[in-house]
């Protein structure tokens, strides 16, 4: 077990590094003088020059890279153009929106599949598998941004129960803030739950037609029994491992969700920076929603063995 774990964080260190590579090439490849985008057109060359050496960029592209990732171990990953604030206590103001409705919405989402996949499994070919397996298909198919804005209109507009935009901050009290959060965990819950309820279902299929569970039925075990304790911790692993690339996706790209809500989260963040031409924030969001991927995946393979023993052996 020991080894599993330690295989695991030697080989997330390489992709740290990769990550943070190819955030730092891929804002250098965005066209035009960042000075020059920073500064304006009619910028004179001796400011020109100042901006340059205040962003490093008089220096080797090497330096570069390797002053800007001694940084950002530090903590420091600039400041932003557009308001001086420091990027990483901004990311960090904002991510904390961001995460909690994804980590309610996806535990939403893994709850249902989790019972709708292991039913539709345990009832395969039956009306109730085809129900189930339809609705996931159909969740599937209907973008999030579409759902956001029809579940707007149903429960903002028409029946008028929720707020169509803006937020209320927890300090004016948990109550006022929550109506601005339902409908954004209503629709990444829902959204996210198509792909999940699929994985559960083929997981338990195939776990239901093991001989361990055949002879589990054989001893005279009730199916909740041998659901919970036989073809549960089996059938979840490889949907832990769609949680966690879920958890990973939905923590950096939410920014849809967010503007269809108008909700002040890191992905809004990251679009008002693109839009603003923000270089520093736009390259320390990239850099931070890719750390957390990898994070997040990593702590899911540590995880692992607890569902499927086959891991550490």
């Amino acid at each position: 077990m020991l080894g599993y774990i330690l295989r695991r964080l030697l080989i997330a260190i390489p992709t740290l590094v990769m990550v943070s590579l190819i955030v730092f090439f891929m804002i250098r490849l965005i066209p035009g003088d960042p000075a020059q985008v920073m500064l304006g057109e009619g910028a004179d060359p001796e400011s020109l020059a100042a901006m340059h050496r205040e962003l490093g960029l008089d220096q080797p592209v090497f330096w570069q890279y390797l002053h800007w990732v001694g940084h950002a171990l530090q903590g420091d990953l600039g400041r932003s153009i557009a308001t001086g604030e420091p990027v990483g206590p901004l990311i960090l103001s904002r991510f904390w929106l961001t995460a909690l409705i994804v980590i309610v919405a996806l535990t939403l989402a893994t709850i249902v599949a989790v019972v709708a996949g292991m039913i539709a499994g345990w009832k395969r070919g039956s009306s109730l598998d085809l129900a189930i397996s339809g609705g996931a298909s159909l969740v599937l198919a209907v973008p999030s941004f579409w759902l956001g804005l029809m579940l707007l209109l149903l429960f903002g507009v028409k029946l008028g129960w929720l707020p169509v935009v803006g937020f209320a901050p927890f300090s004016d009290g948990f109550f006022a803030a929550l109506p601005y959060l339902i409908l954004p965990i209503a629709t990444l819950a829902i959204s996210e739950s198509g792909a999940l309820i699929r994985m559960m279902r083929a997981s338990t299929i195939d776990v239901l037609g093991l001989d361990y569970v055949t002879h589990a039925y054989a001893k005279g075990l009730r199916h909740r029994t041998v659901l919970s304790r036989h073809v549960f911790p089996n059938a979840f692993a490889p949907t832990l491992t769609l949680v966690g690339l879920s958890l990973g996706h939905l923590l950096g790209g939410i920014a849809v969700t967010e503007t269809v809500f108008t909700l002040p989260g890191l992905g809004r963040l990251m679009v008002d920076s693109i839009l603003a031409r923000d270089y520093p924030v736009v390259q320390g969001c990239l850099l931070f929603t890719a750390t957390i991927y990898v994070v997040v995946n990593l702590i899911v393979d540590l995880l692992y063995p607890f569902f499927d023993p086959r891991v550490k052996a």
